[in-house]
């Protein structure tokens, strides 16, 4: 069989634990025997990030801005303990938050519905779409470890010299202390971003902060959206028949609860972290969650919105077998795929990457699925299989 070709090359950015061991099987068995696959390759995997000093991450990301689509596999950020584990030089920032911060834009956030996955919440009707600011807030973050008593100030100087100073707190003793920021042009981006994916897809959007308590920082993402709204898209909205909305992130939480979904719900950075987490494993399983990056400048990164199943990578490594949910690395692989072909008129490639997605769903629709998606399933004895032996159903399927 010819394979399909790609005259453009995407963005690999590879990755690290078991989600790198699925990376590598998927592109064994779904990818390579139908495409001629094209991609400049970048190793996100984070000794190669530390022997880097992350250079690699930035690389990646401006290689994304040449070619416009990427696709990412899942990373560690990590923490203390994985310090030790690696012999980091330092602990390095979140690749995700340093990719975001260059390519700017929104991630858009849905779960993948199949047949016989029903919701734990059981009003969901519909998917809802999580609307992620992707720009700045804790994901680039400055902190410091205070060792005892003294101030912290928050000091702004301007470009002619004056300063304007803030008490964060003075402490009695040790503690810790937190900056961030953001950017009203980024917001600005994100604003639009929302508008205009809600009336592509035709669904209402809300957007949720927490203005009550962050009467500056929050507050300013809240104007920033009204008066966009009112001057650019709300007579679009009223022709469109949806609405947009802003309330409370707690009040967001408890109608979201209460709704039949079919909406898109925009959250700050931090936020759409947390709710898309918990949106994905309501509906059925966190490995059931697409992700894309979109910014205003047309650059589009695809990734799968779980992180790198330690526990399994720790399983495998002791040579038992695993039964690890593949489905949204696969959806992010056919997500770029799909965006390369519309850009380049591959027509052949965009089809493929609809018959993969759908190969995906008739195989799990038809019992044969993962342990995670088996626990929860309404289907009868359905089949159990091994993360590699999933992988293989689908291309048998494909």
């Amino acid at each position: 069989m010819a394979r399909i070709k790609m005259e453009v090359p995407i963005v690999e950015m590879d990755g690290d634990e078991m989600t790198r061991i699925l990376w590598k099987m998927i592109k064994e068995h779904l990818l390579e025997p139908f495409i001629e696959l094209n991609t400049e390759y970048y190793d996100l995997g984070l000794m190669h990030r530390n022997e880097t000093n992350d250079q690699v991450t930035i690389d990646s990301a401006n290689a994304a801005k040449k070619y416009k689509v990427a696709v990412k596999c899942a990373t560690i950020t990590p923490n203390a303990a994985r310090m030790t584990e690696y012999d980091l030089k330092e602990m390095w920032k979140s690749p995700n938050g340093t990719i975001r911060a260059i390519l700017d834009g929104t991630v858009f956030r849905a779960p993948i519905v199949v047949k016989g996955i029903e919701p734990c919440v059981k009003n969901w009707k519909k998917p809802i779409t999580i609307a992620r600011h992707a720009y700045g807030d804790v994901y680039k973050n400055t902190e410091m470890k205070i060792p005892g008593a003294g101030k912290v100030e928050l000091v702004y100087t301007a470009e002619d010299g004056t300063q304007i100073k803030e008490l964060v707190h003075q402490y009695t003793g040790a503690g810790v202390a937190q900056g961030m920021y953001n950017l009203c042009g980024s917001i600005e981006s994100f604003a639009r971003s929302c508008f205009n994916y809600a009336l592509d897809i035709k669904q209402d959007l809300w957007f949720a902060t927490k203005d009550t308590i962050s009467k500056k920082y929050d507050h300013t993402f809240k104007d920033i959206f009204q008066e966009i709204f009112d001057a650019e898209y709300k007579e679009k909205f009223d022709e469109a028949g949806i609405i947009y909305f802003y309330t409370l992130i707690d009040d967001a939480v408890a109608r979201v609860m209460k709704s039949e979904g079919g909406c898109i719900w925009a959250c700050k950075n931090y936020d759409g972290d947390v709710m898309s987490d918990m949106v994905s494993s309501a509906f059925g399983s966190l490995a059931m969650m697409t992700s894309v990056l979109v910014s205003p400048e047309g650059y589009y990164e695809y990734e799968a919105a779980h992180g790198t199943v330690q526990r399994h990578y720790y399983k495998h490594l002791k040579g038992e077998e695993t039964s690890t949910n593949s489905v949204a690395t696969i959806f992010a692989w056919t997500g770029a795929l799909r965006k390369r072909g519309e850009m380049d008129g591959n027509v052949e490639l965009a089809a493929f990457a609809d018959k993969l997605e759908q190969a995906v769903i008739q195989t799990i629709e038809e019992g044969k699925m993962t342990k995670d998606l088996a626990l929860i399933t309404t289907m009868e004895h359905p089949t159990v299989l091994n993360s590699e032996d999933f992988i293989k159903e689908i291309a048998k399927k494909l």
